[in-house]
């Protein structure tokens, strides 16, 4: 395994900090439970946020989508303004013309 690799599949404990295994519900040094458990995480997808950007922005489903619960409330609020959906489309855009990494980084 390459120290990238080893990396990726490596996080810090929320309690203590300490570098432990991903799939490690449990610290091993502290004991405390982690938040996110693998199988509860799921992988947001660049594309298909793009795409509920683009049709839906207006009333903020990619931010329902994406966990921006507030944001999304805000778009919908302000959905008979016809702005979220202006802006709604150019976040698709952005969206879909952002790399995979970069995107993860941000919402994933």
């Amino acid at each position: 395994m390459t120290d990238r690799e080893k990396k990726l599949d490596e996080m810090f404990c929320s309690s203590c900090g300490e570098i432990i295994k991903k799939e490690a519900e449990i610290c091993p040094k502290c004991g405390v439970r982690q938040n996110a458990s693998p199988s509860s995480h799921r992988k947001k997808d660049k594309t298909t946020a793009g795409i509920l950007a683009i049709l839906l922005g207006g009333i903020g489903v990619h931010k329902f989508y994406l966990g921006e619960i507030g944001l999304g409330i805000l778009y919908l609020c302000f959905s008979w303004t016809f702005i979220p959906s202006i802006i709604g489309f150019i976040e698709g855009i952005i969206y879909l013309t952002k790399s995979d990494e970069e995107f993860e980084a941000k919402y994933g």
